[in-house]
Parts: C-alpha cells; structure tokens; sequence
C-alpha cells in the first residue's frame, strides 16, 4: 500500500510503532507542489489486529479443584451415587451391549462433572479460596434478583443487600491474598535462615512469577 501526501511537519508522536508498518520511506525533492515543504512517498504494510475473547470461552476441562470442598464432594457423590443408580436399572434391560453401556457410564460421569463442578475457568486466581468463590457467586445471584425485582422496595432491598454482600467479597478477595503472600514469604524466610537455597529459590519464584532459567555464562 503506497501512502503519498506532503510532509508538513516532524510528528510529536514516537516513532517505534511507526517503524513497525512503514517498509520504505523516500522524498521527491523534484516534484512541484507550490511548497516549501518535499513530497514524501511511503510505502506501508498493514498488521490485522487479533480477535481475541478476553479469556471468556468455555474450557472443555472440569474444575476437580472443587471437590477439595467438603459440600461439593458430598454433593458431587450423593449426584454420582443417583445418577449411576437410574443407570444401573437401564443396565438390566435386555437389548443392551458394551458399546452402549461404556457410552453411557461416560454419560453420567460427564453430565455430574458438569451439573456439579462446572468447567475449568482460565481467569480465575489459584489464590481465591471456595468461600470467597460462593460468595462471588452469590453476589451474582443478587444483581440478578436486582434485575428481575418488579417494585421499588423489591430492587431497594436487593440493593443493601448486594452492596453488604460486595463490601465481603472485597474483603475476602483482600484476605486470601494477604495469606497467600504471608505464607510463602515466611517459608523463604526460614529456607534462607536454614540455608536452603532450592526452596528459597523456588519460593521466591512463586512470589514473583519469574520462572526464567538462568542465563548461562562462559567461565573464563
């Protein structure tokens, strides 16, 4: 794509981005156009934008991480245990074949993996802990309520409690954090006072989220 127009001025803006689409740059000092100025000519390529999703598709990867909460691997068993009872009655009818059977032991695995633990979600923090994920999710539920309430005391009353209710996420989010910097910062400090350099060196990079590898230097 050529791009030729008359050159006023030297730009204000930096010229690092500009470097990145324009490949030839010339002046034309002969040509007339009653100017002080010279015609420039440039030839630039264009760079398409990326499309991207901020992070928000749908993982086909469950989240087994909940069934580290005890309400959720009570939940997640008792729905196991009914599904695969429903299954079991199917299993004695006659008609039936292995193929048929493994498809839908998968099935019921699938379907209370999904109904219980949901998808893996990519943006969420592995610091935030299950109490403060309900009540991330309740608050949720509230500005729902909010949204459906049909009178003025209805959406008022699911207003206070919406705000109480963000005022404790805030402060749960503020709270798994602290512990979770507290905790591996005294671990480093007791690796460096028992001069254990491995995990003072993998404790640090967790703070940091520095993984790099070391550079490697030629001895002299």
């Amino acid at each position: 794509m050529d791009f030729i127009g008359s050159h006023y001025a030297e730009p204000n803006q930096p010229y690092l981005p500009q470097l990145k689409v324009q490949e030839d740059v010339r002046t034309k000092r002969g040509a007339d156009i009653a100017s002080g100025h010279h015609l420039l000519v440039a030839k630039m390529k264009m760079i398409l934008k990326k499309h991207r999703t901020m992070g928000r598709t749908i993982s086909q990867e469950f989240n087994p991480a909940f069934l580290r909460d005890t309400d959720k691997l009570n939940k997640f068993k008792i729905a196991l245990r009914d599904r695969f009872q429903t299954f079991h009655d199917l299993l004695t009818r006659d008609g039936t074949t292995m193929e048929s059977n493994w498809k839908g032991i998968k099935e019921t695995i699938f379907s209370t993996f999904h109904e219980v633990l949901g998808h893996k979600k990519h943006y969420r923090k592995e610091w935030i802990t299950f109490d403060t994920l309900h009540k991330i999710q309740e608050k949720r539920s509230k500005n729902a309520t909010i949204n459906i309430s049909r009178t003025r005391a209805e959406k008022a009353k699911a207003q206070a409690e919406y705000t109480e209710l963000n005022k404790q996420v805030k402060r749960s989010i503020r709270s798994d954090k602290r512990k979770y910097l507290e905790d591996p910062a005294m671990t480093a400090e007791k690796a460096a006072r028992e001069e254990n350099l491995r995990q003072l060196y993998n404790t640090i990079k967790k703070l940091t989220g520095i993984y790099r590898k070391p550079e490697a230097r030629n001895a002299r």
